[in-house]
């Protein structure tokens, strides 16, 4: 094992500590996306496609998996996502890839946790121009909040959250951190060029956040959304008219269309597991 180390003032921060066969490790996951065959058509039509990725050079980003929601079925159906979503971080985190936990706007909970102490120590890289991408509106009408929760008691917005669901473990490695330029110095600083993004909301953090899909696409990161381990805020009652699922599904594809291809955990998992193999 070869190990890479720099002082600072008050640690010594570990840069890389991995085994050399796990630097060639690789991911070999089937890629969801969509194209339009025919421009301006408006069909679209879904395709997969195998990539393989290194490991060193990829790294799981969780987006406000939250404690607790203003909006009551959101928060019900976090929690869901955080039991479902904790096995696959775990064994992310074993097969070797950098976690980073991106509770936003709960950091003072985790002020003097060393997995956010340790961002600061990360030297600054500054991310490039961001790139100039096609933007279309979304698929659904999230203009209330996208509560679907009849006679919510909180109003719309409230903080109702103080921290990252406790079903998912912070482990000694892993990052915290909800800044976009912190989280793209800590990328560079590892040499990752794919982030998979898991969290909520799809139509709102999870593509609008400065870690995540959008910012981190232009400045040239290459994103990939697990579509099972997501969740949008969508009340039926707006425009498409259809269930909170069919929602979610349509923002998914959304993201398919015009910003990063998904996987699914289960093929995570498998492609995970491996690489670990690999590493035998």
């Amino acid at each position: 094992m070869r190990l890479l180390t720099y002082l600072t003032t008050s640690a010594v921060v570990l840069l890389v500590a991995v085994p050399g066969a796990l630097r060639d490790a690789t991911l070999d996951l089937p890629l969801r996306s969509r194209v339009e065959a025919f421009r301006g058509s408006a069909e679209w039509a879904e395709v997969t496609l195998r990539k393989q990725l290194p490991i060193a050079r990829t790294a799981l980003i969780l987006c406000d998996l939250w404690d607790d929601h203003w909006c009551k079925a959101a928060a019900d159906r976090t929690a869901l996502l955080a039991a479902k979503a904790a096995p696959v971080v775990d064994l992310a985190r074993d097969a070797g890839m950098l976690v980073i936990h991106a509770p936003s706007s709960t950091l003072d909970f985790y002020r003097d946790y060393p997995q956010r102490r340790r961002v600061f120590d990360i030297p600054r890289t500054e991310p490039p121009a961001a790139r100039d991408l096609t933007d279309p509106p979304l698929p659904i009408d999230d203009s209330d909040g996208g509560c679907d929760t009849p006679n919510n008691p909180l109003p719309v917005n409230f903080a109702a959250w103080k921290r990252q669901h406790a079903a998912i473990r912070i482990a000694g490695n892993d990052l915290i951190s909800d800044n976009g330029r912190e989280v793209y110095s800590a990328l560079k600083q590892r040499g990752i060029e794919h982030l998979l993004v898991a969290g909520v909301h799809t139509n709102m953090c999870v593509l609008n956040r400065s870690f995540a899909i959008r910012q981190m696409t232009r400045w040239g990161v290459r994103c990939i959304l697990v579509r099972d381990l997501t969740d949008a805020m969508y009340n039926p009652m707006r425009r498409p008219f259809v269930t909170h699922e069919r929602g979610t599904q349509l923002v998914i594809e959304h993201i398919e269309k015009y910003w990063a291809p998904t996987v699914l955990s289960p093929d995570l998992v498998k492609a995970l597991k491996a690489a670990q193999r690999q590493r035998s």
